[in-house]
């Protein structure tokens, strides 16, 4: 909201002295957020001159100047000469001339210069060049805008291009800030400043005929039980004239509240709009069929807007219509077909108040934010339609030379605000200051409300009509600590409870999110959203279609659905990095994703209200309604390991490197994992491997597929690693977090196994180990050797074992027992056999 300084001063007092810095700094104080400060950038000398004579030259490019003798009085130099390419202007006429030294928007200087083979001592300006709007097409005239001043006055003064604006940021929840009585009300509370009520007239001055034209409300498909329009208001002002001027006063400060002139009968609703805060719509009288009926689209209904666009109408939407059908989309923007134009002789004037939710689906509903229905969404006073509807008709009657009409119409419902029970000492409790009873209600008051104390010693609050946001007590809560000041308010830190840290599985994701930080990966969380087709790839072992949550109301319409995978979220920050030039990278992200299970349905339309805790039973039936969201962690390798450099080769990212990822993260979980040999859809045959803890499968490693890679748009080999990460740290179980190392040395034998091919090293690693028996410390895989010496179909293997035991030197006969035994069930299960 843009804010006039000189308009701000009618209505609250500023001290002559202060600066726009200071305004802004009062608002801020109640809660507004600063913006900008907005003013012409002009400075002078700018004065009105006298065209005394030109002479118009033509000249070799087709253009036809004028050679002007320009009066700007004695004390700037009477006559000047002055070179213009406008042809808009007569002799004797008044116009702004800029002087040399002066300076208009852009900046543009303005010297004295040679020009057309004359030199131009000044300028004489348009009303876009002094900032005045968008014409462009001649120059300012200033009878035109009724104006016949003294030759020499102070341009800038004249026009009111002396003024500034201070912009703020309105909150949707105080939509009554969004008008000059609004901000004046503020800065009143800010600053102690007298306030002048705008809208405070006589009753008598507002008496409304509600015969003589007719205007109704029929409104079959109320939205949440309440009617799209609770008021309505029209009165008429006749034989006016939509070629007068707008007052320069009037034409300045619309520019810098942001609103264009347009004439001065769309102005005049406009300026009175920002003034009172309700939005105003002018219909040429003569154009109307009939009276005025306020009522939902029907089905195929049209209507063309005043931006000359033919719209489709929703059954939802709510019409201004008469007898011809609809004329305008109800506190959005009106149709072309009784528009006020410069034919306009007699005019329509409308106020109403519309149901919030209404307006604001359907500005929505069609793409067609406007001023009115900005102020119409977030609530608009519902006592000052009457007001509003007068004001216009007096601007009309004194600026546009009309008739205000003793004819009119008007609905309207009585104004009910309902009370709100305010416990004495809630204020105080919830703020965290300790406020008298007097600060609490000397408060409330300020802001308009009603205050008294009900039967339970408690106060009883009717809050001010033009605050519908002041519905519960913690809101009026936050009035209080607003009007008394934010500054009272104590910045405390809560003191956490003694003994308490992460949780197990907190600590668990810490350290594993750690180790592979440690290892060189960084961690890009991405967002939780992607296609059928990429949950169905990646979150499958075989590419099947399995469920996926589908969002209603998706923030990526080609994005709708929650992810079964990490992996999708990582190449797509993988493709843009490598977009970037950043082509070596290594990448993981920890996260949740969302697996439902085939055939149910899942979401609720049960929303408990915010202010009140659920039960336990609400709480139950809120976590019924999500699917399953396992945390998972995944990685990415693509690129080089080792870059190029002197005497050293690239050493591009390979399947071990994400082998040994996934053993760090079993590391750091506190697991040991077994990885064989798998088969998915997205990863490459031969290149893949499943990893298992106990037995349970707990994710995959392997390298994409070049047709998945390529489809991500990333060059070159590409690998990934997905894992269960609430499934690893539950196997982990209480880690130990150090162990005693036993002082004994320890024996060390090799074993190589014959075994099938298709047989998995992990299975024969897990008989070796459970043969072998306690003093087995480790074991693991050296080597995987298939040819000569070897059957086909078979394979050699070769383990390194390690035992030791804690109260004695192993003998190599025990160790080699222990061995022997762990070949014995290999043998068993898979037929192993010891290569000669």
């Amino acid at each position: 909201m843009r804010v006039p300084l000189s308009w701000l001063r009618e209505y609250v007092d500023v001290a002559a002295d202060a600066t726009p810095d200071d305004v802004l700094a009062s608002l801020v104080s109640v809660g507004f957020e600063e913006e900008d400060v907005h003013g012409f950038g002009l400075t002078g000398p700018i004065v009105v001159g006298q065209v005394v004579e030109f002479v118009e030259e033509p000249q070799a490019n087709g253009k036809t100047i004028r050679w002007c003798q320009v009066d700007v009085g004695d004390a700037h130099g009477g006559v000047r000469g002055i070179v213009c390419g406008a042809r808009n202007f007569f002799a004797g006429d008044k116009v702004v001339v800029t002087l040399p030294g002066s300076v208009l928007p852009g900046p543009f200087p303005i010297a004295a210069r040679k020009t057309y083979g004359h030199v131009s001592d000044g300028m004489i300006a348009s009303a876009k060049e002094l900032g005045l709007g968008e014409e462009h097409s001649g120059i300012l005239r200033l009878v035109e805008l009724g104006l016949d001043p003294d030759v020499g006055t102070d341009a800038i003064a004249l026009l009111g291009l002396d003024d500034v604006a201070v912009e703020i940021n309105v909150t949707p929840d105080r939509g009554y800030a969004l008008s000059l009585r609004g901000v004046a009300r503020e800065y009143s509370h800010a600053t102690g400043a007298a306030f002048r009520d705008p809208a405070d007239r006589p009753f008598d001055e507002l008496a409304q005929p509600t015969q003589g034209f007719e205007v109704r409300v029929v409104d079959d498909a109320p939205v949440r039980g309440r009617v799209g329009a609770s008021e309505f208001v029209v009165r008429a002002v006749r034989d006016v004239d939509p070629t007068k001027p707008t007052p320069a006063w009037m034409v300045a400060r619309l520019t810098l509240a942001g609103i264009r002139p347009l004439g001065i009968l769309i102005d005049i609703t406009n300026y009175v709009m920002l003034e009172l805060g309700n939005p105003i719509h002018g219909y040429d009288l003569d154009r109307l069929s009939g009276g005025i009926t306020v009522r939902r689209a029907h089905a195929g209904e049209k209507l063309t807007t005043l931006d000359g666009k033919e719209r489709s109408l929703h059954a939802e939407d709510l019409l201004i219509t008469d007898e011809s059908g609809p004329i305008g989309l109800a506190g959005v923007m009106g149709g072309s077909t009784t528009e006020m134009t410069d034919a306009t002789r007699n005019v329509l004037i409308e106020a109403a108040i519309f149901d919030t939710v209404t307006i604001a689906r359907t500005a929505r509903r069609h793409k067609l934010p406007s001023e009115a229905s900005k102020r119409f969404e977030r609530g608009v006073d519902p006592l000052v339609p009457f007001v509003a509807a007068r004001r216009v008709a007096d601007l009309m009657v004194e600026y546009a030379g009309g008739t205000l009409d003793d004819r009119g119409g008007a609905l309207f419902a009585e104004v009910f605000v309902e009370a709100v029970t305010l416990p004495r000492p809630f204020v105080s409790g919830l703020i965290g200051v300790d406020y008298t009873d007097a600060e609490v209600i000397a408060a409330l008051e300020t802001i308009g409300a009603e205050v008294t104390a009900d039967d339970d010693d408690d106060w009883s609050v009717i809050p001010p009509s033009w605050r519908p946001d002041l519905t519960d007590k913690w809101t009026l809560a936050e009035e209080v600590a607003r009007i008394t000041g934010y500054d009272r308010i104590p910045s405390v830190l809560p003191v956490p409870p003694s003994g308490r840290g992460f949780t197990p599985a907190q600590a668990g994701r810490r350290r594993v999110a750690n180790a592979l930080a440690a290892a060189g990966f960084v961690e890009t969380p991405s967002f939780g959203f992607t296609t059928e087709e990429q949950n169905d790839l990646h979150g499958s072992a075989s590419g099947e279609h399995l469920p996926s949550v589908k969002l209603a109301n998706p923030l990526d319409g080609q994005a709708p659905f929650l992810r079964r995978s990490l992996v999708p979220g990582l190449l797509q920050v993988a493709h843009r990095n490598q977009s970037r030039g950043l082509t070596d990278l290594a990448l993981f992200e920890t996260g949740t994703v969302f697996l439902p299970a085939p055939g149910v349905r899942y979401g609720t339309t049960v929303v408990p209200p915010a202010a009140v805790r659920p039960d336990a039973a609400t709480l139950a039936a809120l976590d019924a309604s999500l699917p399953p969201q396992p945390r998972r962690i995944a990685v990415l390798l693509t690129g080089d390991r080792i870059a190029k450099q002197p005497g050293v080769a690239a050493e591009p990212f390979d399947l071990a490197d994400g082998v040994d990822a996934v053993r760090a993260i079993a590391a750091a979980a506190g697991v040991d994992v077994d990885i064989a040999q798998a088969q998915r859809a997205a990863l490459h045959p031969g290149r893949a491997g499943s990893v298992s803890v106990a037995g349970a499968e707990v994710g995959y490693v392997g390298e994409l597929l070049p047709a998945v890679a390529a489809a991500a748009d990333l060059p070159g080999r590409v690998i990934v690693a997905e894992l269960d990460l609430d499934a690893l740290l539950e196997a982990a179980g209480t880690r130990v977090v150090a162990e005693s190392l036993s002082g004994y040395p320890a024996a060390t034998q090799d074993v190589s196994l014959v075994i099938g091919a298709d047989v998995p090293a992990a299975d024969v690693r897990r008989a070796l180990t459970e043969g072998a028996g306690p003093l087995l410390e480790s074991v693991r895989l050296v080597d995987d050797y298939r040819g000569h010496g070897v059957a086909d179909g078979a394979k050699s293997v070769t383990f390194a074992l390690r035992f030791r035991a804690e109260d004695r030197t192993l003998t190599a006969a025990e160790a080699t027992e222990a061995k022997l035994a762990g070949v014995a069930v290999a043998a068993e299960r898979f037929g192993a056999a010891l290569r000669e």
